[in-house]
């Protein structure tokens, strides 16, 4: 027993050593070393096949002791090798993985794989010491032809190992779904002897496919696989010992709906298959390999809905197009009907098509754009759902399962290590001719391996120079990060410090990868924000002055632009953020000239989102789950009425308007002098402009506990396209929620030419100070305005035509001898005033309150009136609704254009599913939920 497990003791070894050595009488010696990056690293350069053959040649190899390697020390030593811990004799050492700093030995020629081509931050510590030690550093993944390919990879390996595993992984993922499958009989890769016991465990699994035992309720399975290189061939190799057929990715949605479910489906999709230029055309592979950025990918379209398992092992280049991006893994990862699946009693569906990816490319953020970290032999699988969310712990839930081992060949060790040292042993010759402390120029290496060496007598070889070049680039935009950012990761600009920016600087402000700066010319606001919310920072910005360059310097240091100013100021904030290349979010309407800036935007590569505040905003989003929820199960959209607005709680709402101002009152005030147009029953309906909208107020008793009255809000029309009911829909209308009495008192502030929005000489800044009686005297036309107060009030009762009108100019103070504010306008001047006058105090809440009538036609005949409600109380000590029900829906579209979940470019609203659906999972989660009811007739 003892002699074979055989102890290999240092006099055992020293005695077999010193019999190799005598055989050598030649300067070629090279060093295998140990592999230590992990504990599952099995692999080696070299097998003892190929030491045999090198000593065969004359070659001296030296092979470290490790007892992990796959091959063990004895075949080493039986093929010729000596094995010891020091490897300082040879000119030139080979390894697989990055070797450990500080093992490192001056003077020397080291081949691996050392992963700093790209100037990857975690291994510039290690080129830094190979220059430093003057060490020849030649990187297997520079081999590479005339043709660009590269010679010596482990690329058909990684295949094989990564096949292997996800169908170990589906097995395991469709027992969780609730399907027991053949695939449950196969298991990780590492857990076989040899690549031929993972093929046989696959061919059992394909034996019982064939014999009809899979699942119905599972549906045929597609696999498809993208390229046509190592890694695909090696992972279609344990593809066909299943039962298989081949299809074109023009038939892959057939195979999908309608295949058999006695063998399984693949499909090979090349480049030409899914990328296309943007401005149109095919594809054009000379021009792509010289400018990817011209081409767009229609993977996630024409490709990825039809996959059962995607199988990635394609090379992505930065500015290439992405296979599947973040936003086309919200598409394809939500729940959706799914008529392609047979019925089955008892049987549970599948959440959508996609079931697992096996990204055996590995490269994080790459083209697969949502996994930004690999997974690990230890932890092979994570469900990765349409929200962003990872779960390393389980195998249900919803999501897609996702496999992206980076090192997956040492799965296979002593495969892989025969596979590698076969492709390098061509190689070796050249290679072990290096004395890495003479220079480079004396050597006439072949091209191939000259190609390969990054760095040689202490500097960078002149093809790789450009890695310096690179450090420092990354190291500017690091340091610029950390200076402007106090060392975070992305940075946001509020412009305005208002009612709404605190739940916004509040949510944003969870994520301490986010530098956030606040820009107010009111300096206290700003100031304010900074002091309740650690890392926040505020700083002066007048932005009404247009000569004021502050305002285009802040937003070229920010990722994205949160706008928060008067909807006025929005197109030229766009304008700026477009030509700093910098991305902006809005609550507001999406105005003619920021709809107008879409071009520039799209060319500029910029997001200027809007309307994702409550009205416009969480209406869309409510709205539009409904609609598409209904037209998801067959139903007709015939109707949709639309009520929402802020108001003071009942409570406090006892003054002539009935309302207070959480928000700019400017937007309400002039909000009652707008035109509306809606359809009513297949009619269109105009309202002029000028304060017609005031007379088309009616009752609302959808809450039967408040006193409520609404009117049309602006051309409700074009949501008909919009939210996808025009073809359907006889009735549209949108309108704003107030509490009864508010439209009465509107119109006798119209009556009175307090809303008037043009310039009014009595109100120059430079003019005479004017009181509050005097004001109203002078908008009536009276003469004096000295004009005793009861006869006052008798002209403003015989103009008006009702005693009422003289209750609401009295209470709200607008007869007194106050000295009036004057801002230009009436309307900015009583917009000023009942800011003050009418504002929500410290004390007091308001209420936000949104119904969406929504009237649905069903296939069996049946009507349905569904009604949407969504009511919000703002906290007396806290937030109040309004800035709740803007600031947290436009922090989280804000966060969702830095973290890449929205990339659409252009001016936008938030009508895609990708957009609106985690928006409002996002809200719910914020504690603002909607109810709904029905009603059948």
């Amino acid at each position: 027993m003892l002699k074979a497990q055989r102890i290999f003791t240092c006099e055992y070894l020293a005695a077999l050593n010193a019999v190799q050595s005598r055989n050598f009488a030649t300067k070629k010696i090279i060093a295998i070393r140990r592999e230590d990056q992990s504990v599952w690293e099995r692999r080696a350069p070299f097998s003892p096949t190929h030491v045999r053959k090198l000593v065969k040649n004359g070659i001296k190899v030296i092979v470290q002791p490790s007892n992990r390697r796959a091959y063990p020390m004895q075949n080493y030593l039986n093929a010729g090798a000596i094995v010891q811990e020091d490897i300082s004799e040879a000119n030139v050492i080979f390894g697989v993985k990055q070797a450990p700093i500080n093992q490192l030995i001056p003077d020397k020629t080291y081949c691996l794989f050392s992963h700093t081509i790209k100037a990857q931050e975690s291994n510039m510590a290690l080129l830094d010491a190979i220059l430093e030690k003057r060490i020849r550093l030649i990187d297997y993944e520079k081999l590479m032809d005339e043709k660009g390919q590269r010679v010596v990879a482990f690329g058909k390996m990684a295949g094989i190992a990564g096949k292997v595993n996800v169908l170990h992984g589906l097995g395991l993922r469709l027992l969780a779904l609730g399907h027991h499958t053949p695939f449950m009989h196969i298991g990780p890769a590492h857990n076989y002897r040899n690549t031929s016991m993972a093929r046989q465990a696959v061919r059992d699994a394909g034996y019982e496919i064939a014999l009809g035992l899979m699942p119905k309720s599972v549906g045929p399975l597609t696999f498809v696989f993208t390229g046509s290189g190592n890694v695909s061939q090696g992972s279609q190799e344990v593809f066909q010992e299943l039962p298989h057929e081949y299809v074109s990715p023009e038939m892959l949605q057939k195979a999908a709906e309608h295949g058999s479910l006695t063998k399984v489906y693949g499909c090979e999709v090349r480049r030409r298959h899914y990328l296309e230029r943007a401005d149109g055309g095919g594809f054009d592979p000379v021009e792509y390999e010289e400018h990817p950025e011209r081409y767009i990918s229609t993977f996630s379209k024409k490709i990825a809905p039809y996959a059962s398992v995607i199988v990635n092992g394609i090379y992505w280049a930065v500015n290439s197009p992405k296979l599947l991006t973040i936003p086309d893994a919200k598409h394809l990862l939500r729940p959706a009907h799914t008529p392609w699946l047979p019925t089955s009693i008892g049987a549970p569906a599948l959440p959508h098509r996609m079931l697992a990816i096996c990204d055996i490319s590995a490269d994080p953020g790459g083209s697969i754009e949502f996994m930004n970290e690999c997974t690990t032999i230890d932890t092979p699988f994570c469900l990765y759902d349409a929200d962003r969310n990872k779960d390393t712990n389980s195998f249900s839930g919803a999501g897609v399962l996702v496999c992206s081992i980076d090192n997956m060949p040492t799965q296979i060790p002593r495969e892989s290590t025969d596979f590698f040292g076969d492709l390098l042993m061509p190689f070796t010759q050249d290679i072990i001719q290096s004395n890495a402390q003479e220079p480079l120029e004396q050597h006439h290496f072949n091209p191939v391996v000259h190609g390969a060496i990054i760095a040689s007598n202490g500097k960078l070889t002149p093809n790789y120079e450009y890695i310096q070049e690179l450090r420092k680039s990354q190291s500017r935009s690091r340091h610029n990060t950390s200076v402007e950012s106090n060392n975070m990761e992305k940075n946001v600009l509020i412009l305005g410090a208002g009612r709404v920016a605190a739940p916004l600087v509040e949510y944003l402000n969870r994520d301490k990868t986010i530098g956030i700066t606040v820009a107010c010319e009111n300096a206290d606001l700003a100031d304010n924000l900074a002091r309740t919310y650690s890392g926040v920072e505020s700083t002066y910005l007048d932005a009404m002055d247009s000569s004021n360059s502050s305002m285009e310097e802040l937003i070229d240091k920010a990722d994205v632009v949160v706008s928060i100013l008067p909807a006025n100021m929005h197109p030229r904030v766009a304008k700026f953020c477009i030509n700093q290349k910098t991305h902006m979010v809005t609550a507001s309407y999406m105005s003619k000239e920021i709809k107008d800036l879409n071009q520039a935007a799209q060319a500029a590569g910029v997001t200027v989102l809007n309307e994702v505040g409550l009205d416009p905003g969480i209406d869309h989003l409510l709205a539009l789950e409904c609609i598409q929820e209904a037209q998801a199960l067959g139903g007709r959209v015939t109707s949709f009425e639309s009520f929402c607005g802020g108001l003071p709680a009942p409570e406090f709402s006892a003054n002539p308007l009935r309302y207070k101002f959480s928000w700019s009152p400017r937007g309400a005030l002039l909000n009652t002098l707008s035109s509306a147009r809606y359809l009513r029953k297949g009619q269109i309906v105009e309202i002029s402009e000028g304060g017609e909208l005031m007379r088309a107020t009616k009752t609302l008793d959808f809450l039967p506990g408040f006193n409520l009255e609404g009117f049309p809000n602006r051309d409700s029309t074009q949501y008909a396209k919009l939210y996808g009911i025009e073809e359907d829909a006889n009735t549209i209308l949108r309108g704003t929620i107030r509490y009864t009495g508010f439209s009465q008192s509107a119109k006798i502030l119209q009556f009175l030419g307090l809303l008037d929005p043009e310039p009014h000489p009595s109100l120059h800044s430079q003019g005479p100070d004017i009181t509050w009686r005097q004001l109203i005297c002078t908008l009536l036309g009276l003469e004096d305005c000295n004009i005793f107060y009861d006869n006052l009030k008798t002209q403003i009762s015989e103009r008006t035509g009702t005693d009422f009108a003289v209750e609401v100019v009295e209470e709200l103070g607008l007869l007194e001898e106050t000295l009036v504010e004057k801002r230009g306008t009436p309307l900015d001047t009583l917009t000023q005033y009942l800011s003050r006058k009418l504002a929500l105090e410290k004390n007091e809440r308001d209420l936000v309150i949104l119904r969406h009538d929504i009237g649905i036609n069903w296939p069996d005949n049946r009507k349905e009136i569904r009604g949407v409600n969504f009511v919000v109380y703002g906290d007396a000590d806290g937030h109040s609704a309004m800035a709740k029900t803007v600031g947290y829906p436009t922090a989280i579209a804000t966060k969702m254009v830095l973290d890449g979940e929205i990339q659409e470019r252009g001016s936008i609203l938030p009508f895609a599913p990708e957009i609106y659906r985690p928006l409002l999972q996002r809200l719910r989660a914020e504690g603002l939920t909607s109810s709904e009811t029905s009603r059948f007739f």
